[in-house]
C-alpha cells in the first residue's frame, strides 16, 4: 500500500515597540493510504489528520461524494462518527492536538458493507456505538496499524453486489460522473425511475445530483493545478463557475488561491502532485 505524509504548517509574528507579539497559527499533518485491491470498489482512501499547535484548525469542507466513517482522537475523548453525502459546503474545525483517522467510502459501500440506509443524514452525520468495528484508542497510535486493521475488519464484511449496480457505479466513477441519467440508464440496463428511486432510498438525493457531485469532485483536481476553465462536459464557462460556487461557496479562482489553505482538499490535491 502507498503511504502519502504531509504537514502544512503556517506561523507568523508582528513587530511591537520593545516586544515581538507571536501568533500561532496551526500545524495540520496529514497522511493518505490506498486500501487493498479487495476493496477498492468500496474504500476510495483512508486518511490521518492532526493538528499539533495549541489553536484551532479551520477548515471549509466541500462535497466529495463519498462518505466518512471517522475516529476523532481528543485527550481522553474517543468516538465514532458516521458522515453522510454533503451537497454543499461547510465549516470543520480540527482541535487543538486532535487526531482524525478517517475512512473514506465509496458508494456501494453504503449498502454492501455499512448495510444501512443513510438518506437521512445528508448533510449531517451521528455519532456510532463505542467499540465501533473493534477500534481502539490504541489502534489510532500508528497509521499504518489503524489501516491494517481497518482493512481485516472491512474485507469480510463485503456483501455480494448486483450486476447493475456494480456496472453503474463504474460508469459514474470512470465517466467523472459526465454521463447523463439516460445513458446510464442504458449501459447499466437499468430504468432511469428504478434508478432514482435507489439512490433517494439509499442514499438521500438524486442520480443526477449525485452525478454533478462526483464530476464537481474531478474538477477539484484540474482547479489545484490552475486550470479554471470547464473539461468535464460543463454548459461553458458561467455554468461551470456557477456549479463550484454552488457546492463550495466561491469561484473557482478563489478555490485554486486556497487562501489561508481553508480547503483542506486543495491543499492535499495541490502536495500530492507536487
Amino acid at each position: 500500500m502507498h503511504t502519502i505524509k504531509h504537514s502544512t504548517t503556517f506561523t507568523g509574528s508582528q513587530q511591537g515597540q520593545q516586544i515581538t507579539v507571536m501568533h500561532e497559527k496551526p500545524t495540520l499533518e496529514w497522511q493518505m493510504q490506498l486500501p487493498p485491491n479487495p476493496l477498492k470498489d468500496f474504500v476510495a482512501v483512508y486518511g490521518q489528520f492532526k493538528n499539533t499547535s495549541a489553536v484551532p484548525y479551520n477548515t471549509i469542507v466541500v462535497p466529495d461524494g463519498r462518505v466518512d466513517v471517522i475516529f476523532l482522537l481528543q485527550g481522553s475523548a474517543f468516538r465514532c462518527v458516521l458522515r453522510g453525502l454533503d451537497t454543499g459546503p461547510g465549516q470543520g474545525i480540527i482541535p487543538p492536538g486532535a487526531a482524525y483517522f478517517s475512512v473514506n467510502f465509496k458508494l456501494p459501500a453504503v449498502e454492501h458493507i455499512l448495510g444501512r440506509h443513510i438518506s437521512t443524514l445528508l448533510n449531517s452525520g451521528e455519532i456510532l456505538p463505542e467499540g465501533w468495528w473493534g477500534i481502539t484508542r490504541e489502534d489510532l497510535l500508528d497509521f499504518d496499524v489503524f489501516c491494517d486493521k481497518i482493512s481485516a475488519v472491512l474485507l469480510p464484511l463485503i456483501k455480494p453486489i448486483d450486476i447493475r449496480k456494480k456496472r453503474l457505479f463504474e460508469l459514474i466513477y470512470e465517466s467523472d460522473g459526465t454521463l447523463p441519467v439516460k445513458e446510464l440508464s442504458v449501459q447499466a440496463g437499468w430504468s432511469s425511475r428504478q434508478m432514482n428511486r435507489y439512490f433517494q432510498d439509499w442514499f438521500g438525493l438524486s442520480l443526477k445530483a449525485y452525478c454533478s457531485i462526483v464530476r464537481l469532485g474531478a474538477s477539484f483536481n484540474h482547479i489545484s493545478k490552475g486550470k479554471l476553465f470547464p473539461e468535464l462536459d460543463y454548459t461553458d464557462q458561467n455554468h461551470f463557475i456557477k456549479e463550484i460556487k454552488k457546492y463550495t461557496g466561491v469561484t473557482p479562482k478563489e478555490l485554486s488561491r486556497n487562501q489561508n489553505d481553508r480547503f483542506a482538499i486543495i491543499t492535499a490535491l495541490k502536495k500530492t502532485s507536487s
